[in-house]
């Protein structure tokens, strides 16, 4: 009895560790197929955001595209108005209208003039071409501008080119900037 009983106890052993095997083989599987899909559902999501990007990048432009539009169909409706002298104090209202126009849909679109005229000369918004001796502006001010600064939201898309103004008696040299 004690030789059926041993090999009783070994079945059960031998049963349990088959049931234990399988277990475990299944948990792996389980877990391997998680892996599978999580792994797909990732390339898939790769996929989708390297094609948004693509859009945005190509598409990126349309509302501000829309809006210049807008503007464009104003100057080409002006340009067809036969100036006389009679029409062209209108015509000026019009295209003043126009380029307010313009910069509002600029502005709705995040771009923004940098203010210039007499404010502090700064390297980051400003390019000086120039110096000239005046006391109208403080010394260091922006005493001209050529052409205008302008960001996008807090990027400076292009750089002003100004004359900075020093001072009249000054020892700066007036010619150029130091």
């Amino acid at each position: 009895m004690n030789e059926d009983h041993k090999n009783s106890t070994d079945n059960a052993e031998a049963s349990s560790d088959i049931t234990e095997a399988d277990k475990l083989k299944d948990e792996v599987t389980k877990w391997k197929n998680d892996f599978l899909y999580l792994k797909a559902e990732f390339d898939n999501y790769k996929k989708h955001a390297i094609k948004e990007r693509s859009d945005l990048l190509r598409f990126g432009a349309e509302r501000i595209s829309r809006d210049i539009l807008e503007v464009v169909d104003n100057f080409e409706r002006a340009l067809e108005i036969k100036l006389t002298p009679e029409t062209a104090e209108n015509f000026k209202k019009g295209v003043e209208m126009i380029a307010k126009e313009l910069k509002d849909a600029l502005s709705k679109h995040g771009i923004q003039e940098v203010p210039a005229l007499g404010q502090p000369f700064s390297p980051h918004f400003f390019e000086a071409i120039s110096s000239e001796a005046t006391t109208k502006y403080a010394e260091g001010s922006v005493s001209q501008v050529f052409r205008k600064a302008y960001k996008l939201h807090d990027k400076v898309i292009r750089m002003g080119q100004v004359v900075v103004a020093t001072t009249p008696n000054g020892s700066s040299a007036q010619d150029g900037v130091n």
